[in-house]
């Protein structure tokens, strides 16, 4: 069997900021640490730090006034920070920095009178966040199918946003279409859907083309490891989000000779190399690595754990 490892890969830079200013947190401020929402969307990340004493919470309420309180790598709404402050929270911020210019353009636009469509799912942490920024101006665009029924007073007042995670080429079906229902439509100078999603998303879309099976390194609930296998499927190559070896079916490798494996960017690099162990030892698999891109891109911890360094 050949396996071909893709990188870029794993964790993106605002993953790794999200992680390390909670690990800093643990190390230098009184516990237990409250985290709201899941700190990044992994199970094996979420399941570690659980097990070290930190407390991942949904309702504000569930932290006593005065704690620690970390915002997840998603970022969270106006609402959520007025409401840590009112609960005198240590609140400590590991938004990334590519979701907060999301959180920017929404109130730029919001400010100067526009209706903007966010590109998004619905539900998802990142987009619940950026909503709350603009709650009245913002209506959520899921499907091309969506842009027919938007309903607004001012049809040359428009501009679209999008959830950094999504799958690029599902968020240019979108765009196309409000470009075609709305010619003025104005957009950010910059795309909002990170560089690491797009980067694991070509490294996908150029070496599935080789692989009789795809292996993807994620949780259910990760939007961008979700497109990824999603990717691999629309190119005819059968493909798998899994948390880690222990998930994988033998009957999915029976008469596979290449198998691609890559992860989304909340998926550490610990679960991928478990599966690399799996596919050595138990099938005879070489490990080929395959770069697309270098990445070295990294931010700066929260400043409000600078001052522990």
């Amino acid at each position: 069997m050949r396996v071909l490892l893709a990188s870029p890969r794993g964790f993106c830079a605002g993953v790794n900021m999200a992680i390390e200013a909670l690990e800093l947190a643990l190390q230098t401020l009184p516990t237990p640490i409250y985290v709201y929402h899941e700190i990044v969307h992994n199970q094996y990340v979420v399941r570690d730090f659980c097990n070290r004493g930190v407390i991942f919470v949904e309702n504000l309420g569930e932290v006593p006034e005065g704690s620690t309180l970390l915002f997840s790598a998603h970022g969270v709404s106006p609402e959520i920070r007025a409401l840590a402050s009112e609960r005198k929270l240590l609140a400590i911020d590991a938004t990334c920095p590519l979701v907060t210019k999301v959180h920017l353009e929404a109130i730029k636009y919001a400010s100067l009178g526009y209706t903007i469509f966010l590109i998004g799912h619905e539900g998802h942490d990142e987009v619940i966040g950026t909503m709350g920024e603009a709650p009245e101006a913002i209506l959520l665009v899921e499907s091309p199918a969506d842009v027919d029924d938007l309903k607004v007073a001012d049809e040359s007042q428009v501009a679209y946003l999008t959830q950094t995670t999504l799958s690029v080429d599902d968020a240019n079906r979108i765009i196309e279409r409000l470009k075609k229902r709305f010619p003025h439509i104005e957009s950010p100078p910059k795309d909002d859907i990170c560089y690491a999603t797009q980067n694991r998303q070509e490294a996908v879309s150029v070496l599935a083309e080789e692989a009789e099976l795809t292996l993807v390194l994620g949780s259910q609930n990760s939007s961008n490891s979700q497109r990824l296998a999603e990717l691999a499927r629309e190119r005819g190559v059968p493909a798998y989000l899994i948390d880690g070896a222990q998930d994988i079916d033998p009957a999915w490798l029976a008469g596979v000779n290449c198998v691609l494996v890559t992860a989304g960017a909340s998926a550490p690099q610990v679960v991928v190399d478990e599966v690399l162990e799996l596919l050595s030892s138990s099938y005879g698999a070489t490990i080929e690595h395959r770069s697309l891109r270098e990445e070295n891109v990294s931010f700066p911890l929260p400043r409000e754990l600078r001052a522990t360094l």
